[in-house]
């Protein structure tokens, strides 16, 4: 199941925190993540970079995947569905930015938006032997349907381009969601290959960094921001609480990755 690397302090640490009961590893994680968002605070003085950050590092991951791609020739462990989800939120905040506030981030969707196309390409026809349709068997309309439902109940209010607010509130609860089949993928296939694991972690990152925005800009309001005027009673709040479904998905994958990466496991055994 792959090598170690021996009795370094890395190990010892994680395997001091194995030992540890679920309360106090939720604990320690928190402690951790607020560390982390005060260390972000002082040193980012312009909110809009975590966006930037967060988008980057999205981009980076789907990197990752062309080159397993293109250099391995081989699409397993990848799920189509997710690449899928993944092309449709991107999509439509990509069609919703351009009409509204084309800037730095709306090139990083245009460029994950290609990128994230390449990839189904090659899924679908180039590596199609590989795929393991299997295991890729969560339904699409279990999450796309829900998203464009929540959309229209709860959006940003405004009196024009109410239509584009609806499609950008879909492309935010699709993403909180759009990860799913990956992972129930990796829970049936019980195992992460490299550069899959390097995609979702990555995807971890690029969330908790979306997550920070949301967190240090409550924080500096005292609640306010979640509840701005003119933005509809509910939108923030909603917004907030997709992005904490996202990261709480993710955390769990991200634990176990960095546990197993520290132990210098090349093929990570997905936890039961």
């Amino acid at each position: 199941m792959g090598t170690k690397r021996g009795n370094s302090p890395m190990n010892v640490l994680f395997e001091r925190l194995r030992k540890q009961s679920i309360k106090v590893k939720i604990l320690l994680g928190a402690l951790l993540a607020v560390c982390v968002l005060v260390a972000l605070n002082f040193i980012i003085k312009d909110h809009y970079y975590f966006f930037i950050a967060s988008a980057a590092t999205h981009a980076a991951g789907i990197i990752a995947l062309i080159y397993k791609l293109f250099a391995q020739k081989t699409c397993s462990g990848l799920s189509l569905k997710t690449q899928e989800l993944t092309a449709l939120f991107i999509a439509a905040r990509f069609s919703c930015s351009t009409f509204m506030v084309a800037n730095i981030h709306t090139v990083l969707d245009l460029i994950s938006l290609l990128s994230t196309l390449l990839v189904i390409w090659m899924i679908r026809f180039k590596l199609k032997s590989s795929y393991i349709k299997e295991l890729d068997n969560l339904r699409l309309s279990f999450v796309v349907v829900p998203s464009a439902i929540l959309a229209i109940l709860i959006h940003p209010f405004t009196t024009h381009w109410r239509f584009i607010r609806v499609i950008w509130a879909f492309s935010l609860y699709l993403e909180a969601v759009s990860v799913l089949p990956q992972l129930r993928f990796m829970r049936n296939a019980k195992m992460i290959e490299t550069f899959t694991g390097y995609y979702v972690f990555a995807l971890g990152i690029s969330r908790f960094l979306a997550l920070a925005h949301w967190v240090i800009q409550i924080y500096e309001t005292k609640g306010s921001f979640l509840f701005l005027a003119g933005s509809g009673y509910f939108w923030f709040l909603a917004a907030f609480l997709a992005e904490m479904v996202q990261s709480l998905i993710l955390a769990d994958f991200c634990y176990y990755y960095m546990k197993s990466f520290m132990k210098g496991q090349l093929m990570r055994k997905m936890p039961v």
